[in-house]
């Protein structure tokens, strides 16, 4: 995971009401583009079908291409020949102009583009909350005011009813300036994989909280000695931002310290979530496994690379993981302990003093649309088609499976098999040929998002059952109350929330690996008000007042 110009004049938009109208779905209010009420854009409808409704096939009207640009993954590398591209076109009469970019440089080299004016019109692989930075340029669109021409988007946010997820990227101005892919439900993923034979030969259950995790471990330790506990692969971001959900608080830098403020119910106002009871909590907890050996504080300096191999080797207990490493872990525990000689299994979240929580959100990485575009003489057209192609059950159900009779089969029950050739991500591994690689489905630049059933359509058994006990076990974290911030409190905010992320963080490593004693808690709390904790959480709070009162 990945926590996210021209000088053209933004319209200045007002506050997007989103409501439930006689067809069920939702319509959006913009500024007004012409003296006839067009909005501007919308008037460009060179290729764009007249009747376009959801759960309909979007094909333009003529041949058109639109500029794209493409996060290119090493493990999955671009082919212009994939049958995707020849299967876009052929659906919907659209060519894509790619701009390939290395997934490594994704983020920095789409900054530049933006800022250069050069950027393609469509911009997947865009998370929610990185679009702040081109907000106040006006160099990218403000999408919301375009809802009406995607009606497939619309339903999914009517029928889920995700306007309160969708109230968390809004900006002060009511705007949303980045289309989120968008799940029926929350999906959680990231967790703890650990060696349960070992946790078998002691006699141990699966652990569910914090404090059994290292009950477990621990005894697990006292038996092979030569080991060690949990190593993470992540630099314990994803373990962070894991046990910051059960406590109740934010953590893990980029991948869940997103606001840095905390929602304290007794005083209706966001705290500062660094210096907080809860976080403090967290920290003990945290740091009495490091002291205890059941957490290697190499977990937060080592790479990836590193983690794998001592896991993989039986060299510890516990990996940070996600569904994507499962298969991988096993094969190469295979060649290192032999088949047979091990068990592991993904663990579920460990809850904490909040509860058994699923923290994210139903919001997904989507994409950014160039400013540009609605000058260009197909806007609506394009509009449509990123509607059908990222947002319709067909064009999502194309994106993860590919072509039925091609790449898979569907049975009358809606059961999807891949053809025996054909294998992704051990779905089925006497497949020869990967979906991804040879045919370009299932990639992250397109299939995200969708229902539940799609979403669970494409797991192994193993982690489909983990989702499903996750599902009864758990509850999404409770979403606090939006504060989107104007231009002016953005740009203030932003020069303060990158050194207090920074400090926070350089001394959450220092207090849980014991470079720091919790004994000075009191002492850091001061530090860091020097450093204009206040000032920001002013500014949250006001932000978080004026919404409560639009």
């Amino acid at each position: 995971m990945s926590l996210l110009s021209s000088p053209l004049t933004r319209r200045q938009a007002g506050a997007l009401l989103l409501s439930t109208v006689a067809a069920a779905t939702l319509a959006a209010c913009g500024s007004s583009g012409s003296d006839s009420g067009e909005v501007a854009g919308t008037e460009n409808t060179g290729a764009a079908m007249t009747d376009f409704a959801a759960d309909q096939q979007f094909k333009a009207t003529e041949p058109v291409s639109f500029t794209c640009l493409f996060s290119d993954h090493p493990i999955y590398p671009y082919k212009a020949d994939w049958l995707l591209f020849e299967e876009i076109t052929k659906r919907t009469n659209v060519t894509l102009d790619m701009t390939i970019v290395p997934m490594s440089d994704y983020s920095q080299k789409r900054s530049l583009l933006v800022s250069s004016g050069d950027a393609p019109l469509i911009m997947p692989k865009t998370y929610p909350g990185q679009e702040d930075a081109f907000v106040s340029s006006g160099a990218i669109l403000a999408v919301s005011d375009y809802f009406d021409l995607m009606p497939n988007f619309q339903k999914k946010v009517s029928d889920w009813k995700m306007e309160a997820d969708l109230d968390t990227i809004r900006k002060a101005d009511g705007s949303i300036y980045v289309l989120p892919g968008l799940h029926e439900e929350i999906w959680p993923d990231y967790t703890f994989e650990i060696r349960k034979d070992l946790l078998d030969e002691q006699g141990i259950a699966l652990p569910t909280t914090w404090q059994e995790l290292q009950d477990a471990i621990a005894k697990v330790l006292q038996a092979h000695p030569e080991m060690k506990g949990i190593s993470d692969r992540f630099e314990g971001l994803s373990m962070l931002n894991l046990a910051a959900v059960s406590y109740g608080t934010q953590s893990g830098g980029s991948w869940g310290m997103t606001t840095l403020a905390e929602w304290d119910e007794d005083t209706s106002e966001y705290v500062f979530c660094g210096t907080s009871d809860n976080y403090k909590a967290m920290l003990e907890m945290l740091h009495g496994m490091v002291e205890a050996g059941v957490l290697d504080p190499d977990s937060f300096t080592q790479d990836e690379d590193t983690a794998v191999n001592n896991f993989t080797a039986g060299r510890t207990v516990a990996i940070g993981t996600n569904s994507q490493y499962d298969v991988s872990y096993e094969t190469s525990m295979k060649e290192s302990l032999g088949e047979g000689n091990f068990e592991i299994c993904k663990v579920l979240v460990p809850a904490g003093p909040a509860g058994a929580l699923m923290g994210g959100t139903r919001l997904e990485n989507g994409i950014m649309i160039s400013s540009k575009a609605t000058e260009a003489p197909n806007f609506v057209a394009m509009m449509q088609f990123i509607d059908w192609l990222w947002y319709s059950d067909e064009g999502e159900e194309f994106c993860k499976w590919g072509v039925e009779g091609v790449t898979y089969t569907k049975a009358e029950d809606g059961t999807r098999t891949l053809m025996p050739e054909i294998n992704y991500n051990g779905l089925n591994p006497a497949g020869t040929t990967d979906l991804r690689i040879e045919y370009g489905f299932s990639g992250g630049v397109f299939a995200y998002g969708g229902t539940t059933e799609l979403l669970h359509s494409m797991m192994l058994p193993k982690e489909l059952a983990w989702q499903e006990e996750m599902a009864a076990t758990h509850t999404q974290a409770p979403i606090p109350p939006a504060a989107p911030l104007d231009e002016s409190q953005q740009e203030q905010a932003t020069l303060l929330k990158t050194p207090l992320q920074d400090f926070v963080m350089a001394e959450t490593l220092k207090f849980i690996t014991g470079q720091r004693s919790l004994s000075e808690w009191d002492s850091y709390v001061s530090e860091i008000s020097a450093q204009g904790v206040e000032q920001y959480m002013q500014i949250i709070n006001d932000a978080q007042k004026a919404a409560a009162k639009a």
